[in-house]
């Protein structure tokens, strides 16, 4: 597909008449420029002749708008309102003209009480009022026509598209397709919409206009850009009546991943979203995709396995986009619930900065489980406690007592086993060698693999926490069981080590 999407916003004017409180002149030319900035070909800056403020919004935005956007003004089909758009959109290099007009059978019965033809001559005559009008503003100068309540129009489509035709001769080069609201299936409004665009002569442009009543605004604008449809209708966090309007970031991202060349600064789309959020005053859903606080949670086991083995690659396995292509900072983000796993547990550990391997994770994760099964999704600082708790402080049948270096070779042991007390001296080549002897003459030979020591980041485990011995043993079922201990003091990290081995080994 080599049509290039033309995204037409509708943040000023019809996502902002939607909010609670509308933003104010300075207000709007701030979104204006940011709009500009994002990339959009056209802006529909208001509806001039709803109020002098809307008015001012219009002129003021036509004023400082590039030479190569697009400045749109709304208008009903009717001289006055024409004329007072005409007259905002004075300072703009591309203006535009939009007028509409119901076509529905439904509103044009019971809302407008025009008969067809009436609706069929409003429009004409509309239109045509419009393109002389325009031709006042130069060479540059469009007009733009609206079927309103389009998707309702499936059952009189074959006089919406005459009424089209005749339209078109009058002066309108861009035809709107509007679901206004959003009723049935998509693929019903998407054929409605091919059958336009093949009934229209090809150079004029085909626009869609959705809104999200039944959640679909932004698969049936998609759906009709495949269909034939070039400009697309949607605004920043999808503001709007009702249930709001098509959402302009996915819109993008989903045409981006179908392979479309989208002409907008994607990387803008997080922080674009936050700000539109903070001055709208209406809050991300934390499911939002994209841009909500939940849209890159992962808490299933199978999910997180899945997600941490990808999160490195330009496709995810549980995501739609890598989360930079839109401007996130923050990566994936793993939650641990009852429905959680080990890899889960091990990326919580190692993204706070605490050593841990894929068997410890595998031990401790029950246990984790078992908490989260108690409060719901666990806090990282609940679990990093469990991992000092068992990590660090491993309970069985031995309990260290003291420790202590009598010699440069000879080392005093206190422990217990069970209830069982040891005194007893021992020689070693240093603190590791020492114990073990001592351990071994007492009747519990171990049989050591490896051991490492390490330096603590103070930052991390605090100022009493300076040395970390690491233990590797080896059980008689072959298997290596590692073990950590800490301490301020080497030698007595050393002996912690040892002793929560040994009391690992004793619990398998």
């Amino acid at each position: 597909m080599t049509r290039q999407p033309f995204f037409y916003d509708i943040t000023l004017r019809d996502g902002n008449q939607s909010l609670k409180k509308p933003w104010n002149l300075k207000e709007k030319e701030f979104i204006f420029n940011k709009l500009v900035e994002f990339g959009v070909q056209a802006i529909e800056a208001g509806f001039p002749a709803a109020s002098e403020m809307d008015f001012e919004a219009v002129k003021r935005l036509a004023e400082i708008s590039p030479d190569n956007l697009v400045v749109s003004g709304l208008a009903r089909a009717v001289e006055k309102d024409i004329t007072a758009a005409v007259e905002a959109l004075k300072g703009c290099n591309i203006p535009r003209l939009h007028t509409f007009i119901a076509m529905s059978p439904f509103n044009m019965k019971y809302v407008l009480n025009k008969s067809p033809q009436e609706v069929r001559q409003t429009a004409i005559e509309a239109v045509s009022f419009a393109k002389e009008r325009m031709k006042t503003l130069g060479k540059n100068a469009q007009v733009q026509f609206s079927v309103e309540h389009f998707g309702d129009c499936s059952e009189n489509l074959d006089f919406v598209i005459d009424t089209l035709k005749e339209v078109v001769n009058s002066g309108a080069t861009i035809i709107n397709l509007p679901n206004t609201v959003e009723r049935t299936r998509i693929k019903t409004f998407v054929d409605m919409v091919e059958k336009v665009c093949n009934a229209l002569p090809k150079d004029i442009t085909i626009a869609v206009h959705c809104h999200n009543d039944l959640g679909m605004a932004t698969a049936a604008t998609v759906e009709s850009y495949f269909a034939g449809a070039t400009q697309l209708e949607c605004s920043l966090n999808g503001l709007g009546e009702r249930a709001g309007n098509t959402n302009i970031y996915e819109v993008a991202i989903a045409l981006h991943n179908s392979g479309v060349d989208v002409p907008l600064n994607l990387s803008d789309i997080y922080e674009l979203s936050l700000l539109v959020s903070d001055m709208s005053k209406i809050a991300i859903p934390e499911k939002a995709p994209l841009i909500g606080p939940e849209a890159l949670a992962h808490r299933s086991g199978i999910h997180q396995d899945g997600a941490l083995k990808t999160k490195d690659m330009e496709k995810g396995a549980y995501r739609p986009i890598h989360p930079t292509l839109i401007g996130r900072k923050d990566d994936e983000k793993i939650g641990f619930t009852s429905q959680s796993g080990k890899t889960a547990v091990y990326e919580i550990i190692s993204d706070a900065g605490y050593p841990i391997t894929v068997q410890e994770a595998v031990r401790i994760t029950p246990i984790v489980k078992e908490a989260a099964e108690k409060v719901g999704e666990l806090p990282a600082r609940n679990i990093i406690d469990i991992y000092f708790n068992e990590v660090f402080n491993v309970k069985g049948d031995f309990r260290l007592v003291a420790f202590e270096k009598l010699s440069e070779t000879v080392f005093n042991l206190k422990f217990f086993h069970k209830k069982e007390f040891f005194d007893m001296n021992a020689q070693g080549n240093g603190p590791i060698d020492a114990c073990l002897s001592a351990l071994k003459e007492a009747g519990f030979e171990q049989k050591l693999v490896d051991y490492e020591q390490y330096a603590l980041d103070s930052e991390i485990f605090g100022s009493g926490a300076e040395a970390m011995t690491v233990i590797h043993f080896e059980n008689i079922n072959g298997e290596t069981v590692v073990a950590r201990g800490k301490d301020k003091n080497t030698l007595n990290a050393n002996v912690k080590a040892i002793f929560n081995g040994i009391n690992l080994m004793s619990g398998k």
